[in-house]
């Protein structure tokens, strides 16, 4: 305990961090005589008992880049988090990990195929990791939920473990601690602040063997994320789209540069012994095949112009579309409809 405390008292000082951590630990040797060279007052040894405090309440776990529990791909990169943060159960660090990121604003169908190619790495015991963002990282951790059992998921988190963000996915964050991880290398009860996403990347990138991007703009976090994750040598993989939605510019970017695969689903990874059918809802095959469903694709097309392409009226397209919306295949999206 005194171990601990010793190298949070490090950790927690201004302008320390895991770089500067290592550094210090060179120069004097070890975390004791760190600790008496920077002769921390009063008030950052009272912050860190109050953090300790807090940590027993809630049950969350500290674990020092020593522990055998530590994450093994996290230790192997260059200056590591010194000591994690962890609420929920650290046996999620004993499976296989596979990263997977993409944008907050992504589509339908874009949920949809992460949420399914999640559920199938979970079924084949690898643990998803994402950053419980909306959208495409909520997509991955549902996905990986839908199986039974624990240590699915694992969420790496810009602020404390204690503060849920976004606010939003509050019944994910507790889904979560049930059946995996939250883990963050910040203090507990530290809000998010924006220069932390980036040092959060590169532990989403660094956790696993393999990442797979969805959408993604070409100048965005998850990027950043998939940049991170060919640095350190990671098998990375890019889910194709529509070159006309600036969504598809990051992974079709990197498969285009030679420095992704391919990604087109679970068969990419897994042998799939099973018949794979779109049927899921219960529809017709004619239903399935309905001419207005063809017209659609992942970029949004308004009402007016899919009545054009199928010669009817407004009228009878947004008959049609409700009908196709109530049996899950297409959505309403930014003004038009996607298909599913």
């Amino acid at each position: 305990m005194e171990d601990l405390f010793n190298k949070l008292l490090v950790l927690r000082t201004p302008g320390i961090g895991p770089a500067k951590y290592n550094e210090l630990i060179r120069k004097f040797g070890d975390i004791y005589s760190v600790v008496s060279f920077l002769s921390n007052d009063e008030k950052i040894k009272d912050l860190v008992n109050r953090e300790l405090e807090i940590a027993q309440k809630l049950g969350i776990i500290y674990l020092s880049d020593d522990n055998p529990l530590y994450p093994e791909n996290l230790c192997k990169i260059k200056n590591h988090p010194p000591v994690l943060t962890v609420r929920g159960n650290v046996s999620v660090f004993n499976k296989s990990a596979v990263s997977m990121v993409g944008t907050r604003h992504a589509t339908g169908a874009g949920i949809r195929f992460m949420s399914d190619l999640a559920e199938s790495f979970a079924k084949n015991e690898y643990v998803v990791v994402s950053g419980m963002a909306m959208g495409t990282d909520t997509a991955a951790h549902r996905g990986s939920l839908k199986v039974s059992g624990d240590s699915q998921t694992i969420a790496v988190l810009a602020g404390g473990v204690d503060n849920i963000w976004p606010l939003e996915n509050e019944y994910l964050y507790s889904e979560i601690i049930e059946r995996g991880a939250i883990i963050s290398e910040m203090p507990i009860g530290m809000t998010p602040m924006a220069k932390n996403f980036i040092q959060r990347n590169h532990w989403i990138a660094g956790l696993s063997d393999k990442l797979i991007l969805g959408e993604a703009d070409l100048k965005s976090g998850s990027m950043t994320t998939a940049r991170f994750a060919i640095e350190y040598n990671r098998d990375v993989w890019a889910i194709p789209s529509h070159p006309l939605d600036s969504r598809s510019a990051g992974p079709n970017s990197l498969i285009k540069e030679g420095l992704a695969n391919l990604c087109s689903g679970p068969q990419d990874f897994f042998n799939m012994n099973q018949n794979i059918t779109k049927n899921k809802n219960n529809c017709s095959e004619k239903e399935i095949e309905n001419d207005l469903l063809d017209k659609l694709g992942v970029i949004p097309v308004s009402e007016s112009v899919l009545a054009e392409l199928v010669k009817k009226s407004i009228s009878e397209i947004k008959s049609d579309l409700v009908v196709l919306e109530l049996q899950g295949l297409v959505a309403k999206q930014n003004g038009g409809y996607v298909k599913l």
